[in-house]
């Protein structure tokens, strides 16, 4: 599967998946035409990176970039932060290297999502 880069889940290396709800995520429209029509397939693949966590006993952000990382075309990952640790955390994510059916088992149960908004 080639995942394209507008295709990427945002991965919590913190919390667990939520449907806690915010004023944003109430009235955002943008957003709700984004993500709601594929959150149960999101959630899939949110708890399969857990697992993979879980497995190389590493944060969830870490897996998520390991597998960025070894996708081609990518050459760098944009890496958005606001604190020093979780640049220090991401940085981490250099020495995974999935495997082959580790990959296939992030990738196997994702939907991509329908293109929303000015692109």
């Amino acid at each position: 599967m080639n995942f394209e880069s507008d295709q990427v889940v945002k991965i919590s290396s913190q919390r667990e998946w939520s449907s806690e709800s915010t004023l944003r995520s109430e009235t955002d429209q943008i957003a709700k035409g984004k993500y709601d029509s594929s959150s149960e397939a999101d959630q899939l693949v949110v708890e399969r990176v857990a697992e993979l966590a879980s497995k190389h006993g590493v944060p969830r952000s870490q897996i998520a970039l390991a597998w960025l990382i070894q996708k081609e075309p990518v050459t760098a990952p944009i890496i958005g932060v606001t604190k020093i640790s979780h640049l220090e955390e991401s940085i981490g994510a250099l020495s995974i290297q999935l495997t082959q059916e580790e990959v296939q088992f992030l990738e196997e149960l994702y939907v991509p999502h329908r293109i929303v908004g000015h692109q």
